[in-house]
């Protein structure tokens, strides 16, 4: 007699080996499609072309709703962070839903307004292209007084709508199989527990790991030349603000494509 840990499915493995058992693919639930863009970094002219490339793909099949998630770092490094940031408040996509997550340079805006010292920090990852969206002109000296006047000028020319914006930036956001944060997760530890340090700026734990996180992990913040797909994660960070390739991941049902700026959309996996 069968023991309860060998009835189908699920046991035993010589069986599932014998029939080709496989785990069900990742899906997102039925009726939606997911777009999910990576990193921006301030690269204006590539969130446009990539959103209206995206509209064009979805125009061209049904889906009773789409829904538009990005990953985070709008900021830095780009030389247009206002642009990007104008753009997501601007964005007129009726009937879609828009999902915006925050990254560790977004939340170095609020660190920056917060303790204008931690700029000696942030200027090291594309703070003075920020501050100059906003025309600030960034500290020149190892100075605190001036770092805290540009800090000042800098409060002074964000937008409160930037502001409010970046402070409500959620941290992660689920669809059906799917979990989409900007860094990724500690393995191990449930989705609700993550610390706010893991899920804006893990790497080596996180990027090495082989196990199943409960959901596949869709996440920027590493960039690689392509994007990279696991079956535990995928990522989408392609080093736009140097490589002038932004990249989307787009889901429906149990497919995975990307579209990327400069190429065509492929319209299935």
């Amino acid at each position: 007699m069968m023991s309860g840990s060998d009835r189908l499915p699920g046991g035993p493995s010589w069986l599932r080996r014998l029939f080709g058992g496989q785990s069900p693919k990742p899906r997102v639930p039925d009726g939606k499609r997911v777009y999910a863009i990576g990193d921006v970094h301030g690269r204006r002219d590539l969130l446009e072309e990539l959103v209206d490339r995206l509209q064009a793909h979805a125009a061209q099949a049904d889906a009773a709703q789409n829904v538009l998630i990005l990953l985070g770092d709008y900021v830095d490094r780009g030389k247009d962070s206002k642009g990007v940031i104008d753009d997501l408040l601007d964005l007129d996509l009726p009937g879609w839903q828009t999902v915006f997550l925050r990254g560790n340079h977004d939340q170095a805006i609020l660190d920056f307004l917060n303790d204008a010292q931690l700029y000696r920090a942030w200027r090291s990852y594309g703070a003075a292209e920020t501050l100059l969206s906003y025309g600030v002109t960034p500290p020149r000296f190892e100075n605190d007084a001036v770092i805290a006047k540009a800090r000042d000028e800098f409060a002074q020319k964000l937008p409160p709508r930037h502001l409010e914006f970046i402070s409500n930036l959620k941290y992660l956001h689920i669809e059906g199989d799917y979990l989409f944060v900007h860094a990724g997760v500690r393995p191990g530890i449930p989705f609700e527990q993550q610390a706010v340090e893991d899920m804006l700026g893990i790497r080596d734990d996180f990027l090495q790991s082989q196990r199943s996180f409960g959901k596949v992990v869709v996440h920027g913040h590493t960039p690689s030349e392509n994007p990279v797909r696991r079956a535990n994660r995928i990522g989408i960070d392609t080093g736009a603000y140097a490589t002038g390739r932004l990249t989307a991941a787009i889901l429906e049902g149990d497919n995975c494509t990307f579209a990327a700026t400069g190429e065509p959309v492929r319209l299935s996996a």
